[in-house]
């Protein structure tokens, strides 16, 4: 992990997901009825609560609609929402005027080209393993794990660990 990572990571008071490529793996599964579902990974889920639990504000952006994102939002305690938003940036822009935050308070985790805007414009702009190769080499940051198998996990760990909250949020199981 860089130095500069770490040094960017260290004022986040916002993490922002993107969901299919990041929270999952990306793949669209339909139902004969037209109904969808995702598979998310709990490592991830988990990193995002004990971000919660360390008082950093977490928020998804995602292109798409789906009744599974609002549930997976709900059941890890993540209050800020926008689904349907192509324009990520715009999303976002919206919710720091909420929460009178700036952008370098905020890390964004995406894969694909409409996440660039705010990878590029934020604090902490990341990149899953799997991210399209042009999104790769904008981040500041790409992480080791694919989206949708553990990758956030790795983005709330760097975030806690820059802050000397990680151990605190481990030892909290021992």
């Amino acid at each position: 992990m860089s130095e500069e990572l770490l040094q960017r990571a260290r004022n986040i008071r916002l993490a922002v997901f993107d969901v299919d490529g990041v929270l999952t793996d990306g793949k669209l599964y339909f139902l004969p009825d037209g109904s969808e579902f995702k598979t998310f990974n709990t490592l991830d889920g988990h990193g995002i609560k004990m971000l919660i639990q360390a008082g950093v504000q977490t928020a998804i952006i995602t292109g798409r609609s789906s009744p599974v994102v609002e549930r997976r939002a709900k059941n890890l305690g993540i209050h800020h929402l926008f689904q349907g938003r192509e324009d990520k940036l715009a999303a976002l822009d919206e919710l720091l005027a909420r929460l009178g935050l700036e952008r370098q308070q905020v890390a964004y985790l995406g894969d694909d080209l409409p996440d660039l805007p705010a990878i590029r414009r934020v604090g902490l702009g990341m990149a899953v393993a799997n991210a399209d190769p042009f999104v790769r080499e904008h981040a500041h940051g790409v992480t080791r794990a694919r989206g949708g198998e553990g990758a956030a996990r790795e983005f709330c760990e760097l975030i806690l660990r820059a802050q000397s909250r990680l151990q605190a949020a481990q030892a909290a199981y021992l």
